[in-house]
């Protein structure tokens, strides 16, 4: 039903209408009392073999939503119902912004793939606390990931504050937050991948966050925030080696691997049409094999040491099994569910446990490949 949906609806709307549409429509679930736990209750995964304890927290399956598609935090618990075992929200930075210029988000359906420069428009991470903090205890039970990027307006020198506003901002609301230095839509933000400034970057947002999460709890009971850096696919493998390293040298809790990417090669849709979109971050299958290929360089390097979560080109419960077999402890999607529509997320979580008991496994933590000698 949702693939005719989308061909004569949804399609014939620009994309990011139909991305306010959808959100309109979650949120008037989640606005209804009691609907948002009835229906996670029939879509969340309840196979006790698709169980994940990651960062301390016990999350009732692999599959997440990536951020971008939840901005401000506005529709997580209308997401939840509909069975992703955890949202990452944003990317927010400490000023609000509007973006870019639009249009801005792009559907390639030859290749079911999306091309966004969307800019990181959001209202701020102050805005996106605030809604967080204000969800009801009867709401589904989630993990909620706060994904945090540098402000457009912010200049080199305030870069680091930039971030650590953010991360003091969202603290003491995040399950765990991530550090974004790898979208190809802010000017100069993929600049803050190279290890001389990323580092004091990482180390600064893990100040802010042990800082903040637990006000005036002393320092020894306060919350630890796992904290995670996002990745970019472009990355040469030397400079994957060099953060994996770095992840591991700082104690990182883990690694996204990937953002979107700004290649353009091996699609199907016309080139000229592609050309005419202009920049952007390209996301969905054609990302598929060199974000497997980071992900399993990066397993090489961290082994163990650093939980990675696989993200760029997972459609199907088949991608999904790749990337837990290539090392990931967690997936996440974004394109994968807006072509999939709202019970993709079940769909995949279902044809995952087949799986999973098809090749002997008792539980989704037991798939990943041995450690790396």
């Amino acid at each position: 039903m949702y693939p005719l949906l989308f061909r004569l609806v949804l399609a014939r709307l620009p994309a990011e209408t139909a991305h306010r549409l959808a959100f309109l429509l979650l949120r008037v679930v989640a606005a209804v009392p009691g609907m948002a736990v009835l229906l996670h209750r029939w879509l969340a995964p309840s196979d006790p073999a698709l169980r994940v304890r990651v960062f301390g927290l016990d999350l009732p399956g692999p599959l997440g939503l990536a951020a971008g598609f939840d901005k401000d935090a506005e529709a997580v618990d209308g997401l939840a119902a509909l069975g992703f075992a955890f949202v990452e929200v944003g990317t927010v930075t400490a000023r609000p912004q509007s973006g870019n210029p639009k249009p801005r988000l792009f559907r390639l359906p030859a290749d079911r793939a999306l091309i966004n420069r969307m800019g990181f428009n959001n209202a701020g991470a102050a805005a996106a606390a605030r809604r967080l903090a204000r969800r009801r205890r009867l709401r589904p039970p989630v993990v909620v990931g706060v994904n945090i990027g540098r402000s457009r307006s912010a200049t080199d020198a305030e870069t680091i504050d930039d971030y650590v506003t953010s991360a003091r901002a969202v603290a003491r609301v995040a399950d765990y937050v991530v550090v974004n230095v790898s979208s190809p839509n802010t000017p100069g933000l993929r600049d803050l991948q190279a290890i001389e400034r990323l580092r004091p970057l990482l180390i600064a947002v893990r100040e802010a966050l042990a800082e903040a999460s637990g006000g005036p709890t002393p320092p020894a009971d306060r919350r630890r925030v796992p904290l995670l850096v996002k990745i970019a696919p472009d990355l040469a493998d030397a400079d994957v080696d060099a953060i994996a390293d770095l992840a591991v040298e700082l104690g990182l809790d883990g690694i996204i691997a990937t953002n979107t990417t700004a290649r353009r090669d091996g699609l199907r849709t016309d080139p000229d049409v592609v050309d005419s979109i202009g920049p952007g971050g390209l996301s969905g299958p054609p990302l598929r094999d060199r974000a497997t290929e980071v992900l399993r360089r990066l397993r090489a390097r961290v082994g163990d040491k650093v939980v990675l979560v696989a993200a760029g080109g997972v459609t199907s419960a088949a991608d999904a099994w790749e990337r837990l077999a290539a090392g990931a402890t967690l997936v996440q999607a974004y394109t994968g569910f807006v072509y999939g529509g709202p019970l993709w997320p079940r769909r995949l979580h279902r044809d995952l446990a087949r799986k999973l008991r098809a090749e002997g496994y008792e539980s989704i933590m037991d798939v990943r490949q041995p450690q790396p000698r």
